[in-house]
């Protein structure tokens, strides 16, 4: 009876919100108009739903309403962004790979390891200049279950995980562009490769090892969708990504 007013309120937001809300996933291609009357009522989440469980991952504030801000910025007004989101974590069913077994010494009696690939976010959006900006990614988890026994006898269980974060943004350029090597080369730490042919393809890489905390992930994200618009003449390039 208590929550019924909030479940009400739910009913009444974007479709999409509601998917985040109940699926904590979202598969859709809008125009940025759309877009923006989902992050509207992205918006008035957090004064509606009080309830713990209910809540919107976090990512959803920290870089999926942002990032998608910033692409409508640069799309034209009939043009479409797509997004797919998966905000349910690595551990869903299906997301994690074989375990195996590996070597441990007293007082470690046994060490088990298993990795977890989690492709969370893809984006894909036509800019004005008439180039094709898609971002992908992706959470690398590795667990590791560690079973030790104390000289008492006690048994303990441990449960270690390390995420490495990759981030690919490949951006196809409209027929006849071709690409040009900037004045100043791009970080050591984001890898660009320039594929030639009827469209020149640009793409960007980075890995985040350990991967960066909530706060920061947009920042990285926009670093590495930003790469490939250095690698064009001014002329050709409408606006930045960041």
């Amino acid at each position: 009876m208590f929550w019924r007013k909030t479940r009400t309120a739910i009913e009444g937001f974007h479709p999409v919100h509601q998917g985040l809300i109940w699926q904590r996933t979202a598969s859709v291609t809008l125009p940025p108009a759309e877009w923006n009357a989902v992050v509207t009522s992205l918006a008035q989440h957090e004064g509606t739903v009080k309830r713990r469980k209910w809540r919107l991952p976090d990512r959803t504030v920290t870089v999926l309403v942002p990032l998608i801000r910033v692409l409508c910025e640069d799309v034209a007004p009939d043009g479409l962004v797509g997004v797919t989101a998966d905000l349910r974590g690595p551990k869903v069913p299906g997301k994690a790979g074989p375990s195996q077994r590996l070597p441990a010494r007293r007082p470690i009696r046994s060490i088990t390891e298993w990795f977890a690939l989690d492709p969370w976010l893809a984006v894909r959006a036509v800019l004005h200049d008439g180039s094709v900006l898609e971002l992908t990614v992706t959470d690398r988890v590795r667990y590791r279950k560690i079973h030790k026994v104390n000289p008492r006898g006690k048994h303990k269980t441990k449960t270690k995980t390390k995420t490495v974060q990759r981030i690919t943004a490949r951006r196809t350029l409209p027929p006849g562009t071709e690409a040009r090597r900037p004045d100043t080369p791009p970080p050591p730490w984001i890898a660009v490769r320039v594929k030639s042919g009827k469209r020149t393809v640009i793409s960007s890489t980075m890995k985040v090892a350990p991967a960066p905390a909530e706060v920061d992930m947009l920042q990285w994200i926009l670093a590495v969708a930003t790469e490939p618009f250095r690698w064009t003449p001014p002329a050709t390039t409408a606006r930045r990504t960041a």
